[in-house]
């Protein structure tokens, strides 16, 4: 690759001695100013692979222009991507910062506030089509004579966020000439209408032909069960620490989330909620002490149940619903997504606690974990009524393979079965009114952080390390003898002792 040694600099600092696919095959495109179209899986570099041109470009520009102007806009759908895309970029300009100033205006404060820094014009700004929008018309931003570089970044969940519109009035204030770039982890009709909207003779890439790593990076395994038997199993690996490493826990709704966080805590397992409640500034907190090692399990929803909530037609039963919503709590964040785009790193395991609703949802959430090189596990818990879709999830992952890469995990239950009344002993403790109460705790406790202590945590950084989002919060009975394993049933460790290598060595129960 030719470009500046700035760059060069600051790709070694980051520790990338050779470019991944994506990264190989984009970059000379790009540079050469061609429009791309690239289909990459998840955690294959893909920022990268746009960031470099574009900041090889504008200093490009500037041996000839001097004159400070917004020459790139990074269009993302959410505000925790916007967020680590900024940071990506941040780390590449480490030695031409003084050169190229990067904005991110994702998250939802008041435009006035995000005015002065738009008003310094920033070479890159970062940001959702409805907050580019927002500052566009508001004339806070002017992209028509300035605009060389155009990225969408996860190009196939712009319009399933509700942007469509955004979008497309946000064209209306662009140049007629410009360069593009849409990045996406699948290919969809959204993303062929994006195609035909933004680019002008696009080379497509479509790398990797399989959307996950193989099975020599990434081991796949599904276990059916009902809904009893997967707070058994949850509660059986990770208290016996037969699940080493970092851990995402997906479920499929936020209540989900709390009721399993408080089924936890009955046994002294800390672990941490992303809710799309809770304020951003929290929300990238929390992820950014899991990568650094803060916390061993974070739980999750994806994407799919705020794009239902996005796309909830406007009836009258809609409105009075949103009226009450707003009476009754904080309402959900549609510019939030855990299981696309967030660089979640060192995952080992994704455990999906309730199975995806789509194949697309699957890829997103194991795509996690095994990223770059790094191996990792999935699990799936799968009930009965859910094995249409692990059938569907099969079918696309199989492809013109023989084997299907995701294994049916077996053993036998009742070896198991000890652990059983401490479940339900657990389970009754964690009633509705708990959920709810320990939902609306966090969300105040959360404001309280983000607002507050916002002035207090600039001044003082190294406090802001010791705010923990794992705490207990404790609206349920907690039981505490539930908190140990009984000698009887602690014979169970010998198989973590037997087998240090395996992650779920759930198979060797019957050895017992």
């Amino acid at each position: 690759f030719y470009y500046s040694t700035r760059v060069y600099l600051a790709v070694a600092d980051l520790g990338w001695s050779k470019p991944t696919l994506i990264q190989e095959k984009v970059i000379p495109l790009a540079l050469d100013g061609k429009d791309l179209l690239a289909r990459a899986r998840t955690g294959s570099g893909k920022t990268a692979s746009y960031g470099i041109p574009v900041i090889q470009r504008i200093l490009a520009s500037k041996q000839n222009v001097r004159e400070q102007d917004v020459r790139a806009l990074i269009v993302v759908p959410t505000k925790e991507l916007g967020h680590q895309v900024q940071i990506m970029m941040r780390q590449l300009t480490a030695y031409c910062s003084r050169d190229i100033r990067v904005a991110d205006i994702s998250s939802k404060v008041d435009l006035s506030t995000q005015r002065p820094i738009l008003m310094e014009k920033p070479d890159v700004v970062v940001g959702t089509p409805s907050r580019v929008l927002a500052h566009l018309n508001a004339q806070n931003l002017v992209l028509r004579s300035s605009l060389e570089m155009l990225v969408v970044d996860e190009a196939d969940l712009i319009f399933s966020f509700g942007f469509e519109s955004d979008l497309k009035n946000l064209l209306c204030h662009l140049p007629n000439i410009y360069q593009s770039f849409l990045m996406s982890a699948t290919f969809n009709e959204d993303v062929q209408t994006l195609k035909e909207l933004l680019l002008h003779n696009p080379v497509i890439l479509k790398l990797q032909g399989s959307q996950l790593p193989d099975s020599s990076q990434l081991q796949q395994y599904s276990i059916k069960c009902e809904e009893e038997d997967k707070f058994l199993l949850v509660y059986t690996l990770l208290k016996l620490c037969l699940v080493k490493g970092k851990t995402l826990l997906f479920v499929g709704t936020v209540d989900r989330c709390y009721r399993l966080k408080l089924f936890l805590e009955q046994f002294g397992i800390p672990a941490c909620v992303l809710n799309s409640e809770l304020p951003v500034q929290s929300r990238c907190h929390i992820i950014a002490q899991f990568n650094q090692g803060f916390y061993d399990y974070i739980i999750a929803t994806d994407e799919q149940s705020l794009t239902e909530t996005a796309a909830e037609p406007q009836t009258t039963a809609g409105k009075e619903k949103k009226k009450t919503q707003k009476k009754g709590g904080k309402a959900k964040d549609k510019e939030y997504g855990v299981s696309r785009g967030v660089d979640f790193q060192n995952v080992a395991n994704v455990i999906n606690f309730d199975f995806p609703k789509t194949v697309e949802s699957y890829i997103h959430r194991v795509g996690r974990t095994a990223r770059a090189d790094n191996p990792g596990t999935a699990l799936s818990f799968v009930s009965h009524t859910e094995l249409g879709l692990l059938s569907e999830v099969e079918e696309a992952l199989t492809g013109d393979e023989t084997n299907s890469p995701l294994k049916p995990y077996e053993f036998k239950m009742e070896q198991i079965e000890g652990f059983r009344y401490r479940c339900r002993d657990a389970m009754r403790s964690v009633t509705k009114q708990a959920v709810k109460e320990a939902r609306l705790k966090e969300i105040k406790q959360e404001l309280l952080n983000s607002e507050k202590l916002k002035t207090y945590f600039e001044d003082n950084p190294r406090d802001l390390q010791l705010l923990r989002h794992d705490k207990d919060l404790h609206p349920a009975v907690v039981k505490p003898h539930l908190k140990n394993v009984p000698e009887y049933l602690s014979k169970c460790r010998i198989l973590y002792e037997r087998y240090p290598n395996q992650n779920f060595p759930l198979r060797y129960f019957s050895s017992l």
